[in-house]
């Protein structure tokens, strides 16, 4: 075998090895698979006391529970969903949001609009404010 063909081979074999493991990169960003922490704390335990929307924020990078008026549920055009729980979203301490992969998993999230609710997850920080992500139905509860 020459060196011009070995040469060949090893290059042919780093593009393939690149691309693969972009695809993968790339396919796992838009499954939104979520991290094996995300995961772990979906279920947050029941002894863990809900808090205030407004008394949220010092919760971020940890479980917890989130308790506020659903005031509107909105569905952009890619599928999320999105509870406000102010009248003004933009200004409000907490946000939630259904991701449209895991969409399938609910059913009408349109009846919670003007129920309370208890979110419960890994709270982290969207945009300057605290957030649930919700992938599971066991994280919504309707509050007492």
């Amino acid at each position: 075998m020459s060196r011009k063909q070995l040469l060949v081979i090893v290059v042919v074999i780093l593009v393939a090895s690149i691309f693969s493991a972009l695809l993968a990169y790339r396919y796992g960003l838009r499954h939104g698979r979520p991290t094996p922490s995300e995961r772990a704390v979906a279920k947050v335990p029941d002894e863990i006391p809900c808090v205030d929307i407004t008394a949220a924020g010092p919760l971020v990078g940890q479980p917890g529970c989130v308790t506020g008026r659903i005031l509107r549920v909105y569905t952009s055009r890619n599928g999320n969903t999105f509870f406000d729980f102010c009248p003004d979203y933009r200004s409000c301490p907490f946000a939630s949001v259904v991701f449209a992969e895991d969409r399938a998993k609910f059913g009408d999230l349109g009846a919670l609009k003007g129920r309370s609710v208890e979110l419960r997850g890994l709270v982290t920080e969207y945009q300057g404010r605290a957030e649930i992500i919700i992938r599971d139905q066991e994280q919504i509860r309707t509050a007492p």
